[in-house]
């Protein structure tokens, strides 16, 4: 009877429904959720994260704050994060360099065991883009014609070693047999303006941030390189479809907590990013920055992150991966 009367009193002072939702949530604490982005504000990371941040804590009954902590590649926010209390309070949203390609290139405290996998945000699309009028390049097909024709010769930029974009057009060297002049950029950003001023020839580059220039008419994409043509670009063909056949490579955004963290967390945590990912809102918001909503489970994550783990320990190997200077 008394239980029923604290009910009642709880109903009439909205706090059962916030006691019915910590319940539900898995044993997370009663504090925010931090989104640490360990790059600077605007690039494909940051913009994925404010995408889903509304959504989650809706669904998590928390606060979904974003945190940038750039600097030194990835490595500042994915040391922050992996040091944080495994309660599930702090996140990183990530692509696979900063957690198992960065360890290869520099000394970090942290490796891939130092962190839990929640699960896959999203998929972006990465496209080899030129300089927009550019009468050198009409298609990919002469594109790597003249890379094969001037070994070391065409400049191509990236955002920065053992980034994505990075691994991207090393991938592309070995499945194409051309050798690129590489030029390392702080970013997407400042690649694209001066392809756009002349200054290299190509730039591999996420969807996301080359989307603009491609619509303007600065840039040209020439091929995108997922498996399939991507929805905004339904004329610009794949490399398979170039002769480059099982080529895929893409941007792969992920969500994951620092090693220790509760499976009980782990599993509330993924289940709310499905759900979120689930919503055709959330879905949208993605699409129109050029991601597409991909969840999974965390064992798959895991694995994803294994394989690309494996595929830089073989380029460091070879002497693929240098570090920042």
């Amino acid at each position: 009877m008394k239980r029923r009367t604290l009910l009642a009193q709880m109903l009439a002072l909205g706090v059962a429904p916030y006691v019915m939702s910590a319940r539900a949530q898995g044993g997370l604490p009663n504090k925010p959720i931090t989104l640490v982005v360990p790059f600077a504000p605007g690039g494909n990371l940051d913009v994925v994260a404010r995408a889903i941040a509304p959504a989650l804590e809706q669904s998590l009954g928390r606060n979904v704050i974003v945190d940038n902590r750039p600097g030194a590649g990835g490595v500042i926010g994915a040391t922050a994060v992996s040091r944080a209390e495994p309660d599930g309070s702090t996140l990183l949203v990530t692509t696979p360099n900063a957690i198992v390609v960065l360890p290869k290139m520099t000394r970090t405290s942290y490796k891939l065991a130092s962190f839990s996998p929640v699960g896959l945000v999203s998929t972006t699309a990465l496209v080899i883009v030129v300089k927009g009028n550019d009468t050198r390049f009409k298609d990919i097909g002469a594109l790597l014609a003249h890379a094969r024709a001037n070994p070391g010769k065409t400049t191509t930029g990236h955002a920065g070693p053992g980034t994505t974009n990075h691994m991207a057009t090393l991938q592309l060297e070995d499945a194409a047999k051309i050798q690129l002049n590489e030029v390392p950029y702080k970013g997407s950003a400042p690649a694209l303006i001066d392809l756009m001023g002349g200054q290299i020839d190509m730039v591999v580059d996420q969807l996301t941030s080359s989307a603009p220039h491609i619509q303007s008419g600065a840039l040209r994409a020439l091929a995108v390189m997922s498996r399939e043509r991507d929805a905004a670009l339904p004329k610009v063909p794949t490399l398979r479809e170039s002769g480059l056949a099982n080529f895929e490579a893409t941007t792969a955004t992920g969500l994951l907590a620092p090693a220790g963290t509760p499976a009980a967390v782990v599993e509330t945590l993924n289940s709310a990013l499905r759900k979120v990912l689930a919503e055709g809102a959330v879905k949208s918001r993605l699409l129109t920055v050029g991601s597409v909503a991909q969840a999974s489970s965390p064992q798959e994550l895991l694995a994803s992150l294994q394989r690309e783990d494996a595929r830089a320990q073989t380029l460091a190997a070879a002497g693929r991966l240098k570090a920042p200077e």
